[in-house]
């Protein structure tokens, strides 16, 4: 059957099946960033933490390289397939690539094949992602119905924030049972494997997805010529997406995946009271997203946007100077909570804004293209960060990372507006 579920519970049940998978794309991201260290010691030992680190971080960015040719290869697959098979797909690109970092034997076994298996891993997880939270976005937008798409289309980024919180309260409990030199050997797996196990349900949810109405009311779907040409005209508009995903994405790594690595290594706090403080930032999300999702079917995208981005130019290198000054568990988790809230409010009119003003017939390519691109920026957040704060020597170098990409998300917000054109 391809019609919308006809009343909000089935579209919410619909919402939280095919959100389900998009949480375990972030799972894998979540966890890499949080044993950024441990796996470069495994991968790329030399014996210099920082350069095992850096490695670390650069291969994790590496995957967000290969995105913008998910978006367009698979992209335009799945504005021609469907939006269910297309989720279907993407799933188990996923899998592959956990599985492949999960049991990949050390550098010590193995030798230069551990780190290039684990960089083709990264490439394939990064291949699919290009297109993963694309699918996902459209076919919640999809369903929803117009005065409530924004908070349908947040579930999507709070089910990222179920990532973060699952992986990160599986590292607390892995470091409050497990000495560091065994969490450095090889506990950093015991979280992957248990990614692995989930798949087969997260498969079985999305098989029971039915098709978009929108999607099945074309036509005929579009061919990869039409989508590039589509693409080529609405240049402007995939522009002004990927300077709006930047904020999204650079503030979303730097308050999870680079926050494990910046309290234990730069501010000097525990392992444990780092992965806590990223335990409360994910729950603070998983709240935020979609009240402010709301908030932007009430309000609209444009005021929520603006006011975001205009905080963080203002609060983020304040906020990262105060931290860093005076170091604690509790300065820590003040700031990532300040960050979370602007945060949440930007991304929850952001994400749906976008599946708003790119022109539905490439609605999936389009979108994953304008995430994609800005994403092999910010997948590099945690590697910026670690090298600005090495070369200028400033701690809080990533609260002026966090302003630049808010100038990038205020300039989008001010010249975005919601196609409107009617397709012949």
């Amino acid at each position: 059957m391809t019609t919308h579920p006809p009343t909000d519970i089935p579209r919410i049940r619909a919402a939280l099946q095919v959100a389900a998978g998009n949480m375990l794309e972030m799972y894998d991201f979540m966890v890499f960033g949080y044993y950024a260290a441990a796996i470069g010691q495994a991968f790329f030992p030399s014996g210099n933490a920082y350069a095992e680190t850096l490695k670390s971080f650069a291969t994790f960015g590496a995957g967000f390289l290969m995105r913008p040719l998910g978006a367009l290869i698979l992209g335009a697959y799945v504005d021609r397939i469907g939006r269910r098979r297309g989720l279907l797909l993407t799933l188990s690109l996923m899998a592959i690539g956990t599985l492949t970092l999960t049991v990949t034997p050390r550098y010590a076994a193995i030798g230069l094949a551990a780190p290039v298996i684990v960089l083709c891993g990264r490439l394939l997880q990064g291949f699919s992602a290009g297109v993963e939270l694309g699918s996902t976005s459209v076919y919640l937008a999809e369903i929803a119905r117009p005065a409530h798409r924004g908070f349908l289309v947040s579930l999507q980024s709070a089910s990222q924030q179920v990532a973060v919180i699952g992986a990160a309260a599986i590292g607390v409990a892995l470091a409050t049972m497990l000495p560091d030199a065994t969490m450095r050997q090889w506990g950093w797996r015991v979280p992957l494997l248990a990614g692995c196990l989930i798949v087969p349900v997260l498969f079985v949810l999305r098989r029971h997805l039915r098709e978009t109405a929108a999607f099945a009311a074309q036509a005929a779907p579009p061919h990869l010529p039409e989508v590039l040409a589509t693409l080529r005209r609405e240049w402007r508009v995939v522009s002004t997406g990927v300077m709006m995903v930047l904020m999204t994405t650079i503030s979303f790594y730097v308050i999870t995946a680079y926050t494990p690595t910046f309290g234990s290594g730069v501010l000097h706090l525990s392992g444990r009271d780092s992965l806590a403080v990223t335990l409360c930032v994910g729950l603070s999300n998983l709240l935020l997203l979609p009240a402010f999702g709301a908030v932007s079917d009430r309000v609209g995208r444009r005021p929520l946007l603006a006011g975001a981005t205009i905080a963080a130019i203002l609060t983020a290198w304040p906020a990262m100077s105060w931290l860093v000054a005076s170091p604690s568990f509790a300065h820590l988790l003040a700031v990532e909570i300040w960050l979370s809230l602007i945060y949440s409010a930007y991304n929850g009119a952001a994400v749906v804004y976008l599946t708003e003003i790119v022109p539905p017939r490439i609605r999936t390519t389009g979108f994953s293209l304008a995430y994609s691109c800005a994403t092999c920026i910010g997948g590099f957040t945690p590697a910026l960060c670690t090298w600005l704060i090495h070369v200028t020597d400033s701690r809080a170098a990533p609260g002026a990372v966090l302003s630049a990409a808010a100038l990038c998300g205020l300039a989008a917000a001010l010249v975005a507006r919601p196609f409107r054109k009617t397709e012949g």
